[in-house]
């Protein structure tokens, strides 16, 4: 077999490869030893007529297809192995037949391969450094959640309820004065303020005195599940028959010792605010090296193969599934209730995968430009540390890791450099934030 490659538009490779009369033959004739069994052939035991036979009954190309799948399958690896420092293939071939005859048969296959990365700037800008700090109303909030968690319930009869509150309903809803399935409860337990009722019912609850009976006027949203809903006016006939109300405990050290753990409140303070000066610290992390890759990315040209988009859109979806699936629900029935299609859903992903793949294909070629590396002994280091955290010796707890989890450290330290060298190389100004989520982009390279 002979080959040849040659870069096509639009970051592919077209690969020819060529073969004689006698690998031809040579192809047809294992593609019969494999597949004869298949054929039926008069005067003949199933599997042992001869291949002129077969191809007499059957058609002379008969075997053809099978002969080219065997021809392309084990020799196409064998090309990609020999070009691998010429290119990267990122997605599968589309492979057709150029020339086919007794003579022989030349396959071409046009591949997506890793694409040029032009970058004309990622040294001397000007790039904003993100820093997130913890305030003291966070603290509070962890604490007013943990007097939460703790509260005692308590009949309430001398007042209105409030948001917060467990109110027990009936409630009969109708649509232009006719009840509807689902519209109708008896003794209903509802925490105002859960969202758990469809929008401005609980709100126009709030206020309600137990005994009373009062019309709740809403609209059910466009996108509700139920579609002779959809979009439509309701009233709901609400009776309150009861209120129960939280009596959060006094935050004190004892109560916080029971509660948490922690000797005293001040304690509780101290670990939970370096607990999330921790998380907003690696969001300063997150959003700094967001900030650089999305600065180098507007100095950059890169023709991005479809192939690589729509792997990261796959990347990005099986996350997202990932999370459905922690909350019990099914990506199909979550699309369901959307009303989309896969498809549609897929589109929605598409941006954010360019996005992606554009960071990563810059990340890697600064890290060929520069020869960013991680020596074995920076990799050993790390090994230690995280034997240690784990109080367990280095050897015995390196019997236990697998090869990935070497690649992973090394790609991590070496990931590090590039962003402590990104940092040292760029004029950082700072910008400071209280404590808030940030969008990230994934660290592969």
């Amino acid at each position: 077999m002979k080959y040849t490659t040659k870069a096509g538009e639009k970051s592919t490779v077209k690969i020819t490869m060529k073969f004689d009369a006698e690998e031809w033959k040579n192809a047809q004739t294992q593609a019969y030893l494999k597949n004869r069994g298949k054929f039926t052939v008069n005067g003949f035991r199933k599997g042992k007529a001869p291949k002129n036979v077969i191809e007499s009954v059957y058609g002379k190309g008969v075997f053809y297809e099978d002969a080219l799948n065997a021809l392309f399958g084990d020799n196409y690896g064998d090309v990609l192995d020999k070009c691998e420092k010429k290119f990267t293939v990122v997605g599968d071939p589309d492979v057709s037949v150029e020339d086919f005859s007794e003579e022989g048969v030349t396959l071409v296959a046009v591949v997506p391969v890793k694409p040029e990365v032009k970058i004309s700037s990622y040294k001397g800008m000007k790039i904003k450094k993100y820093e997130y700090t913890v305030q003291d109303a966070e603290i509070d909030a962890e604490i007013a959640r943990v007097q939460d968690r703790n509260a005692r319930k308590v009949d309430v009869t001398d007042r209105a309820c409030a948001l917060g509150d467990i109110v027990n309903i009936d409630f009969v809803g109708t649509v232009d004065g006719v009840k509807f399935d689902g519209g109708e409860a008896k003794g209903f337990d509802l925490t105002l303020g859960s969202g758990q009722f469809i929008p401005g019912f609980e709100d126009q609850v709030v206020g309600m005195n137990i005994g009373e009976t009062k019309d709740v006027n809403v609209t059910f949203p466009e996108n509700y599940q139920a579609e002779a809903l959809k979009g439509k006016p309701a009233v709901f006939a609400v009776t309150l028959n009861a209120i129960q109300g939280k009596e959060l405990p006094e935050v004190t050290d004892e109560f916080i010792k029971d509660a948490t753990g922690s000797a005293t409140v001040e304690e509780y303070k101290a670990k939970t605010r370096e607990r999330l000066q921790a998380q907003a610290d690696r969001r300063s992390v997150d959003a700094t090296e967001n900030s650089i890759l999305e600065a180098i990315s507007a100095n950059t040209e890169a023709e991005i193969p479809q192939a690589m988009i729509e792997r990261e859109i796959d990347n990005l979806i099986q996350k997202f599934e990932y999370q459905l699936m922690y909350q019990g629900l099914k990506l199909q029935d979550y699309l369901d209730f959307l009303k989309v299609t896969k498809e549609e859903f897929r589109k929605n992903y598409e941006e954010s995968a360019k996005k992606n793949v554009m960071s990563q294909l810059i990340i890697s070629q600064i890290i060929k430009d520069e020869k960013i590396e991680a020596t074995e002994e920076e990799v050993e280091a790390k090994v230690v540390e995280q034997a240690k955290s784990v109080d367990k010796d280095v050897e015995e707890y390196k019997k236990g890791m697998d090869p990935r989890q070497f690649d992973y450290i090394r790609s991590d330290i070496i990931i590090v450099k590039l962003f402590k060298f990104l940092q040292e190389n760029n004029e950082m100004y700072m910008t400071k934030y209280r404590s808030a989520k940030c969008k990230i982009w994934k660290k592969t390279f």
